[in-house]
């Protein structure tokens, strides 16, 4: 049987060599399933392995005519699809690489922004409440409760006892005293 099938192959090689494109039909119905088959062994992707295949026939079409003993096409076809399915391996982890070492770059950047902003946010906070506690008791009351427990301008007024037009005020220049200390 084995020497049936390299008879075959090298017939087929020499009489596509001749003018039959028939016979490189056949040659590739021959052998594509089988190298579809060992190119999936190695990347387990039938998709994948489908180009392989298709790539190697690529390759190995042109070099036809090179190729000194037509009845060894089998062992010299399977190398060539191996290869190509090692190199397509190595592709995929060099790809996968990249990827992670760009993740990796971009999360610890994110993260060292993320700390800059939160530095730059604390720093203003302690700036504030510094100088908020240089305001008055009645200017810091106004500011907390509408700033902090985010109370309305009526509930402040019931809250503090006086009219909401002088919560209003209150609020106004608690907010002016703190431009000024805060410039300053």
């Amino acid at each position: 049987m084995k020497n049936k099938e390299t008879y075959a192959d090298k017939r087929l090689i020499e009489e596509y060599l001749n003018g039959n494109k028939d016979a490189l039909v056949f040659l590739v119905r021959k052998w594509h399933q089988v190298f579809c088959s060992i190119a999936y062994s190695y990347v387990n992707n039938m998709a994948i392995a489908k180009d392989i295949a298709q790539e190697s026939w690529i390759t190995l079409i042109p070099k036809l005519e090179t190729l000194e003993e037509p009845s060894k096409f089998k062992s010299w076809a399977i190398q060539i699809v191996k290869r190509k399915a090692i190199d397509q391996l190595r592709k995929h982890k060099r790809e996968h690489k990249h990827m992670d070492n760009y993740a990796h770059d971009n999360k610890r950047k994110i993260n060292e922004e993320d700390m800059e902003a939160l530095e730059v946010k604390e720093k203003r906070k302690e700036t504030l409440k510094k100088a908020i506690a240089e305001l008055s008791l009645a200017h810091q009351q106004v500011i907390r409760l509408f700033y902090v427990e985010e109370r309305s301008l009526i509930e402040m007024s019931e809250l503090l006892g006086i009219s909401t037009g002088t919560v209003k005020s209150r609020l106004f220049h608690a907010r002016e005293k703190l431009k000024k200390i805060l410039k300053s």
